[in-house]
This record gives structure tokens, sequence and C-alpha cells, in this order.
């Protein structure tokens, strides 16, 4: 039980910026950290809705509004997935080889196409915000779309090979716990279920997305770094957050939700 609530906090603390008990860094309380890792994404929702309640009472604007909506999952989350995000967007676009890549993913520096790609997915994320209705059912698909992007983060992280046996994403997959895939098919399940409240059309179009995001990321791991990596997990939550909410819009026009 010692263990389940320090992986709970270790969880937090890593990958969130909400105060937690400290917890002393060793394997045995990393155990369960990858089945927490969907909790963030509920604790941002819960964020979100705060914020959410009390913009109407503020009666801030629209576009104020859209502005804090893109960037309270970064601030709560500390910017740790954004970390990857850019430093997988500065090895891919350099195009070298795989080793090369691997090398970049490893240097603290941002390149000039990790700062464009920032750029440019903070803008477009700002427009997908503008696009939706300022509305609870809003802010719950949006908490449902980051937790779901972590159950696709964790699983990719759990599955598929590794470039390395060292770093972060070692230490969690090599001391995790034997049922950790089976908790995050529980996740996902509860994920596409909850979609489904909303409408049976919005839970295919997730499955969808899902599916493809994970097949995308198993065969770019492998081609372009020969494995997943802690930075390319990041890369792969923050990628799944944009995607699953284009899916969201995208469905929302087509079938009126």
């Amino acid at each position: 039980m010692k263990a389940f609530f320090n992986s709970l906090f270790m969880t937090i603390s890593m990958f969130s910026i909400l105060p937690v008990p400290k917890v002393d860094w060793e394997k045995r309380n990393m155990k369960y950290m990858l089945c927490f890792l969907p909790l963030i994404g509920i604790l941002t929702g819960i964020g979100l809705f705060g914020f959410h309640l009390l913009a109407g009472l503020l009666q801030i604007s629209d576009i104020l509004y859209a502005v804090l909506l893109t960037l309270l999952p970064l601030i709560i989350s500390g910017g740790i997935h954004m970390d990857g995000f850019l430093d997988t967007v500065d090895a891919l676009s350099s195009h070298a080889l795989p080793e090369k890549k691997r090398e970049i993913l490893k240097d603290s520096h941002a390149g000039a196409f990790a700062v464009l790609f920032c750029a440019g997915y903070l803008l477009l994320y700002f427009g997908l915000c503008m696009e939706c209705e300022r509305s609870v059912t809003t802010i719950y698909i949006m908490g449902l779309c980051a937790t779901l992007a972590r159950v696709i983060g964790a699983f990719a992280s759990v599955a598929f090979e590794k470039n390395t046996q060292q770093g972060l994403l070692y230490s969690f997959t090599s001391s995790m716990a034997k049922y950790s895939k089976l908790c995050l098919f529980v996740w996902f399940f509860l994920c596409i279920t909850l979609f489904g409240c909303i409408s049976i059309y919005l839970a295919v179009s997730m499955l969808f997305a899902s599916l493809c995001l994970l097949y995308y990321m198993k065969q770019m791991s492998k081609i372009e770094f020969e494995g997943m990596s802690g930075d390319l997990a990041g890369y792969l939550i923050t990628l799944s957050s944009l995607i699953l909410l284009i899916v969201y819009i995208i469905t929302e026009k087509v079938v009126y939700l």
C-alpha cells in the first residue's frame, strides 16, 4: 500500500506542478507510475472546470478565455510533455541518422525548429479553442482528451520497443507492476466509454484516432529513433492532445453533437 501511494505522489510530482508529499526517488516507488499517469489528465480537467467557473463569474472575453484554455494544460503539467515534443520535432527536422537524432534529444538547447513548432502548436490549439463552444461539455471533452492522451503515451511507453536501457522511461517501465498494461487498457476503455456518453460517433472517432496515433508512433519511433524514449512519450502525449481536440471539433461539426 505504501508503494501505491508513493507512486501516486511521484506521478503527480513528476508530471504536474501540484504540491504533494515528497517521496524518495527509488525504483520500488515507481511501480505504479505509468498506471497513474492518466490521472494527471483528470486533474487537468478539474483545473479547466475551475477556470471555466471563474471565467463565467469574471465575464472574461472569448479571446482571453481561449488563450487561458490553451495555456492552462501546459501550466498544470509544468510543460514536461511539451519539452519532449520540442526535443522530438528538433530531432525529426534534422533528417539525420537515428543515432544523431537520439543525441539531439539529449541536447538541452532549443533549436529553431522547436521554436517554430511551439509557436505553431500554440496558435493552432488557440484557434481550436476559439472553435469550441464555451460550455461545461467542452471542458468535459477537453479533460477526457487530456486523460486519453496520457493513456496513449503511457501505453506506447510500456508496449513499444525502447531505444536505450537508460533514462527515466526505462526506469519507469523496468520497475512497473506486471498488470500495468491491463490497467492502461481499463483506462482506455473508460475514456472511450465516457466519450460515448456524449455521442457514439464521438466514441468511435476517438477510438480510431487513438489507434492511428499508436500505429504512427510505433512506426515512427522504430524508423526514426530505433525505439521509444521519454522525450518521444512526451511528444506523443502533446501531439495526441492536439489531434484528439481536432477530432472532437470535426465530429461535432459533422454530426452536430
